[in-house]
């Protein structure tokens, strides 16, 4: 089998489906990857194409102490640190010193969690049925399966798997919907996903203007630590292109340093050749709910959509300890026994 395979990807859906015969898993929150064994080659493909082998050497050594000759999976690279399964965690792996990585996979090993199994003993199985692929992957986890190799939870009940986004809170970055009757299609969206929306209340600590000046280009968004220090915590840009003159009328007014008294918008940026990015910093008086999915570390790592302004919201109630943060191994206890690496 080519290792330059694409992994089959996922179309975003409002809910997920009824009827018809589904498999529903847990979305996880990590690095998708490709794993191939071949012999004593073991090659990690990301999700673009990219090998990542040399990052995770000790999910490469878990894949090779696997009494298998030839055999390729797709999962989830994921890093529990403390009860929670870190993203940074992984994105700190992608260093270029062979020393650091080497030193981070002993002090914070990464895992792989399980859902598809596309070859085994040599057969290929991508035009199999995700039924049959399912039995395969089961067998293959049952004699190999440990605390570096995980299996990922399924149901094939719509209901099951909708009462796992309403009770997993920060446990579950979503769910993914996959056709059992169906064979495995590289590089294509042939699943479907619905991700876990939560909302948070920020303060507008400053904004940034559209080119030109003429208008308001995206909202920076805050929250109060315990200590009663505003951080910036993240942006929102969803303003209709109608409204930006007349927000930036609104904002002008409360226009006022610092902005942000803990962490700041700006620094040094590959995107603005080492310049800062310029922002007006906004006296601590609007607080809009934004809709986000993820967050990493205290911040939000994706920008978020504006749902609403909320001047019944007092800004100074705003604060960190309303986010959902990176997903929590123990949450999933009631979903996936192994979460935890048991």
């Amino acid at each position: 089998m080519r290792t330059d395979l694409l992994p089959m990807e996922a179309k975003l859906v409002p809910d997920l489906p009824d009827g018809g015969t589904w498999q529903f898993e847990p979305k996880w929150d990590g690095f998708r990857a490709l794993i191939f064994r071949h012999g004593d080659t073991v090659e990690i493909m990301s999700k673009s194409g990219k090998p990542l082998s040399r990052y995770f050497p000790e999910v490469v050594q878990s894949i090779r102490a696997v009494d298998r000759a030839a055999f390729a999976l797709d999962g989830e690279l994921i890093l529990p640190i403390g009860a929670a399964l870190s993203f940074d965690a992984l994105q700190a792996r992608l260093h270029p010193a062979a020393s650091r990585i080497e030193r981070l996979s002993r002090e914070t090993p990464a895992q792989i969690m399980l859902f598809d199994c596309l070859m085994t003993d040599g057969r290929d199985l991508l035009r199999e049925p995700l039924a049959q692929r399912r039995l395969h992957l089961e067998a293959f986890h049952r004699a190999h399966g440990g605390p570096g190799i995980l299996l990922s939870d399924r149901t094939r009940d719509a209901a099951v798997a909708r009462s796992w986004l309403a009770r997993g809170g920060g446990a579950l970055d979503g769910i993914v919907a996959k056709k059992l009757d169906e064979p495995y299609r590289p590089g294509e969206r042939a699943m479907l996903k619905v991700k876990q929306q939560r909302s948070a209340d920020c303060v507008v600590g400053g904004f940034r203007r559209v080119r030109g000046g003429e208008g308001v280009a995206s909202l920076l968004l805050g929250l109060y630590d315990v200590t009663g220090r505003l951080h910036h915590v993240g942006f929102t840009a969803g303003i209709a292109a109608t409204e930006r003159v007349d927000l930036l009328a609104r904002l002008t007014p409360l226009i006022q340093a610092p902005g942000f008294t803990g962490e700041a918008p700006g620094g040094p940026s590959r995107w603005n050749n080492g310049k800062d990015s310029e922002w007006e910093p906004l006296r601590s008086a609007l607080v809009v709910e934004v809709i986000y999915d993820q967050v990493t570390g205290d911040r939000f790592r994706h920008g978020t959509k504006l749902l609403r302004w909320r001047p019944d919201k007092a800004p100074h109630d705003c604060r960190m300890d309303q986010l959902v943060h990176e997903i929590r191994p123990a949450e999933l206890a009631t979903l996936h026994p192994g979460a935890g690496g048991t």
